[in-house]
């Protein structure tokens, strides 16, 4: 990867930012601490003077420092999809149980405000829909697959509610349950 052509201050001032734009194009690393971030590190702010920019991971690692723990900057994706990804599995293999958001944040470790505001910024998404978007796909199979009446899916696939479960079948199909199943309605993904 070609090198960016940014001076010291230029890359100091997208440090302090915490810009997320220069991700990957270049690293801070903090000659007392011997760690490197990226530039979107949210990390207490080293001082100017223990400053070293690398452009290249490899430069970096060979100069003998090691990946902030906080941004995982050797890991190529976003450091919260690794979170988001062990919310999601939760969600599929829990969808059927009466999940709240304490729940959901309980088992990921984080505070609900934290963890819905880190799964929105990743997946455009609340856990909350999420969760609603995965028992709507498992209601969407049982329609098709199995005699279960509507009632019965509703209940299986984790809705406490009949009006929930059909506003929330609408919304994410277009159309109702039973038009799903005679498959008189077209999907708009």
């Amino acid at each position: 990867m070609a090198s960016i052509r940014l001076s010291f201050e230029e890359k100091w001032e997208k440090i302090i930012a915490c810009d997320r734009k220069y991700d990957g194009l270049f690293f801070t690393a903090v000659k007392t601490t011997k760690i490197y971030c990226r530039p979107s590190c949210r990390s207490r702010k080293p001082k100017k003077i223990n400053v070293e920019f690398y452009d290249d991971i490899t430069e970096v690692e060979n100069a003998g420092f090691r990946a902030c723990k906080r941004c995982q900057p050797e890991i190529e994706f976003s450091p919260h999809m690794v979170v988001v990804k062990e919310v999601i599995a939760f969600l599929i293999n829990h969808y059927k149980q009466d999940l709240i958001l304490k729940d959901i944040a309980d088992q990921a470790g984080l505070s609900p405000f934290y963890l819905e505001r880190l799964f929105k910024q990743e997946t455009a998404e609340t856990p909350r829909t999420y969760l609603e978007k995965i028992r709507i796909d498992k209601a969407a199979y049982l329609l098709k697959s199995t005699a279960l009446t509507n009632l019965e899916i509703c209940y299986e696939v984790g809705f406490q509610s009949t009006s929930t479960f059909y506003k929330a079948f609408r919304t994410v199909k277009q159309c109702s349950p039973s038009e799903y199943r005679r498959g008189t309605c077209y999907e708009l993904d």
